[in-house]
Order: structure tokens, then sequence, then C-alpha cells
């Protein structure tokens, strides 16, 4: 939390992105039991895998709740599923307006209370920083238009060109906002937005179909915040005037020209 606030430390921050993850046995034993989804949502569960790695390398400096980005839109009325060896698939994709207009709206201690729950367990057993998360506008759109992984998001460009797509960022803002301002309220030091896909964008589209939507949740955070995305060289100016108290930035953009270009801000990769 000091290299968060910009103030001196004795060591530069490492960002290991499986915290946890297939290398630790303790986590693949229970994933024996238990499907990823069943996990988010059984707060002791996933409690205990945020401590896992915690507890094995006493060394960490923070540990990251367990959860997965698309329990918002699981929370909207999306179907969502994860098919053994594709990733998450999604039955009832967003298509039109009439898909928007049928969106919920998410109230987070009744719709994604195990999230909280088990922050605030995990609080209790660690002194440690923790981080909360939740997926950026464009990528779980990306999701819920697409109906999982895309390789050219065809379906969420053609849809940004229609009256839909400010209707349906408005409700994944507004919804996403939510629920990282519950999380910093049940505990979390900080949260972090993963706009995972946005550097498959121009720098024109990120502006004028993205930009807007992510900083409406940066100005209605209220603790500190990370912005995080991959293949992020050509959008770092943009992502940073999202908004973001800490630039992500991927191996692909040395940091130290990176910190050049974000200017006066955290800096979170390689």
């Amino acid at each position: 939390m000091k290299a968060f606030r910009k103030e001196p430390v004795d060591c530069t921050p490492v960002w290991f992105m499986r915290q946890a993850g297939r290398y630790m046995p303790e986590y693949r034993k229970l994933r024996e039991k238990h499907p990823i989804l069943e996990i988010c949502h059984t707060a002791e569960l996933a409690a205990e895998v945020t401590l896992q790695p915690l507890r094995r390398f006493p060394a960490l400096d923070a540990g990251i709740i367990f959860s997965d980005i698309l329990l918002v839109p699981q929370a909207m009325g999306i179907a969502v599923d994860f098919v053994k060896g594709e990733g998450p698939a999604i039955a009832n994709p967003v298509a039109d307006e009439a898909g928007v207009v049928a969106l919920k709206p998410v109230i987070p201690e009744r719709d994604l209370k195990p999230v909280l729950d088990a922050i605030r367990m995990v609080r209790r057993e660690t002194k440690v920083a923790l981080l909360g998360f939740a997926g950026a506008p464009f990528t779980l759109a990306s999701y819920m238009v697409e109906g999982g992984p895309s390789k050219d998001y065809a379906k969420t460009r053609a849809l940004m060109k229609t009256a839909a797509w400010p209707q349906l960022m408005g409700k994944v803002v507004e919804a996403v906002t939510a629920h990282l301002n519950a999380q910093l309220a049940a505990g979390a030091d900080a949260v972090q937005l993963f706009d995972s896909w946005a550097g498959n964008l121009s720098p024109s589209e990120y502006r004028e179909h993205v930009l807007p939507w992510s900083r409406r949740i940066f100005h209605g955070l209220k603790g500190p915040s990370i912005h995080f995305a991959t293949q992020t060289g050509p959008l770092l100016e943009a992502l940073t005037e999202a908004g973001g108290d800490v630039i992500g930035v991927d191996w692909r953009t040395p940091l130290d020209e990176a910190w050049e270009r974000i200017g006066l801000r955290g800096i979170q990769g390689n």
C-alpha cells in the first residue's frame, strides 16, 4: 500500500498473476471436489483459496480475493458456465436492445454476498493487504455479447455502432461500481478493474466506445484503484485518462518508458 501511495519502499513490489492457481497442490485438491463457480459462490471456499498462498508464502505483501469477473454478468441474469478445456460459455448472449433491457440491476449485498463475506473472513485471518476486483465494462460486455472468448470481437464491434451499446455499458458500469465499492466497504484495501481484452481495440475505438464508461467507474469509487489491461502499449495514455491510482503495464512495454507516459501514477507490471 505504500507503493500504491507512491511512498518510499524497501523494494519494488512484484505482481503474480496466478496467486491462487494450478501450481498449488492444496488448490488442485480443492478443485477436485468443487468447480470454480461453486468456490466463487461459497464464501468459506473462496476465503480458503485466497489464504492458501498467503499461508504457504509468508513473505507475500498482499492477497487477492478469489472470485471471477463473470460473477457480475451472472448476477445481471447472464447464464454463465465454465466448459472444461474451453473456458467460459454464455447460454444467453446479449444481441440487441431487448437483451440489454432484460438485464437486472445488481445489489451486491444480495446478489454477490459470498464475495463480500469472503473478504470479511480473510480480513479476520490476515493483516496483509487484500485486493478486490471486477471486470471492466468492455471486457464484460465482450463476454456478454460474444457468448465467450473471441478472436476478433466482431459482434461486440457491431453492437458498438448501435443505440444498444451505451445502454449496455451504462448498466454494466452501475453494477461494477456498486460491486467494487461493496468490496472496499467489506475490507478490501484496494480494488482492481480488469479490462483484459481492451488491448484488442484501436486507440480510436477505445477512446470513443470504452474510455468514458471506465472513467465513470473510477470517478465513482470510494477507495484506491488499479486499472489493468493487457497489450496496453498503444493505449497507455488513454487508460491513464480513464482513471486509476495505479496503471497496469504488460511485458511489451518497458516500465521506465511506461512510467514516463503515465505520469504521476503508481505502476503495476511487467
